[in-house]
């Protein structure tokens, strides 16, 4: 298996399973990478490797890599780009999601607010029009962390799901226009409406792998489900030790199963800093926590793109990194981990490959 890890000041590559991992020096060391994405290729290639870069002296950028970051392409006009008619400049790539059901098309999340295609693996992205152009977007706001579109969720009936912060989630019948706000239900205790028709801070969204109405959604403040792909909202945060956090994740091949970890709001510290895992195997009636091997004593936070799950052969494996550099695998579904690397820069980004 592979995890790429973005930091604040470098990119990783980390290779292993449970006999141990090998942990790469770092591949880019002068720039910050807040996204990271494997992306298949053919049978028995190694899978593309593809980045979000900010340099602090050439600015933000899309780079890939086919050996495992050991060489790179870069278009030298930049990978995204905003038209002129735009009068916009590129802040940050957030997120890159390959599209699973078109080869070679990725899709990226940007600020300021706007969602990229790419129909060549990523070597260059065309705006998404439609949602740039969206009456709402004068009114979504940066983030503490920015202005960030920061999931994309292609479904396979073609249709999109897209959150930010702060604006709420978005949906698109095609991919690609008739972007509608999908957000009833969810609270913005920070606004004077509190249940307002956009404007939520949502951190993540992950698609229930049974049933693709059903999606969970990790807050600024509480998680909550949808059964209609976002028409209404739930909360489904009973039992957890905190209604905050970054991360939400779906099981990606059985239903009713996600995970969360919670942050205290007050501190930004794991709950008595207790780094853990909680679970529910009940679209969210009930969780319970799980992560053996994470520490105790832990007052790092894991932000929302560090985490990430993928199916190996049946069995959903984990992997996240934390904002005081250590990184950790689980080959179990969450039951236990072991830490991949430690004492790397704020660990920003990870994603797994099997």
């Amino acid at each position: 298996m592979r995890i790429a890890i973005g930091t604040r000041k470098g990119l990783w590559t980390a290779r292993g399973d449970d006999d141990g991992w090998e942990v790469s020096q770092p591949l880019h060391d002068m720039a910050e990478f807040a996204s990271v994405a494997w992306m298949p290729r053919a049978d028995g290639e190694t899978p593309r490797l593809i980045v979000g870069a900010r340099s602090w002296f050439w600015g933000p950028s899309v780079m890939v890599s086919d050996d495992d970051g050991l060489t790179w392409s870069e278009p030298e006009s930049g990978a995204v780009r905003f038209p002129p008619e735009a009068d916009a400049a590129l802040e940050r790539v957030w997120t890159i999601q390959p599209d699973p059901r078109e080869a070679d098309v990725v899709w990226a999340g940007c600020e300021p607010h706007s969602l990229w295609r790419s129909a060549d693996g990523g070597s260059t992205f065309a705006l998404n029009a439609a949602l740039w152009a969206h009456p709402h977007r004068a009114d979504w706001r940066p983030g503490a962390g920015g202005a960030a579109i920061h999931t994309i969720v292609p479904r396979a009936d073609g249709s999109m799901i897209v959150a930010m912060s702060t604006g709420g989630v978005y949906r698109s019948d095609d991919s690609d226009s008739g972007w509608v706000p999908a957000n009833k239900g969810i609270r913005a205790e920070f606004q004077p409406d509190e249940y307002p028709e956009y404007g939520q801070c949502v951190h993540r969204i992950a698609v229930d792998a049974a049933d693709p109405d059903r999606v969970y959604a990790q807050n600024h403040g509480g998680v909550y489900r949808s059964d209609d792909s976002g028409t209404s909202w739930s909360p489904i945060m009973a039992g957890l030790p905190a209604d905050f956090g970054f991360v939400v994740l779906a099981h990606p091949t059985r239903g009713e199963t996600a995970w969360v970890i919670p942050i205290a709001p007050e501190t930004m510290f794991p709950p008595e800093g207790r780094l853990r895992l909680w679970r529910t195997d009940d679209a969210g009636a009930t969780w319970s926590e799980t992560g053996r091997g994470l520490p105790d004593g832990h007052y790092a936070s894991v932000l929302r793109d560090a985490a990430h799950v993928v199916d190996v052969d049946g069995t959903a494996v984990l992997a996240f990194g934390t904002r005081n550099g250590s990184v950790y695998a689980s080959l179990d579904e969450g039951e236990s981990f072991t830490e991949v690397a430690t004492r790397l820069p704020d660990v920003l980004s990870v994603r797994v490959s099997p």
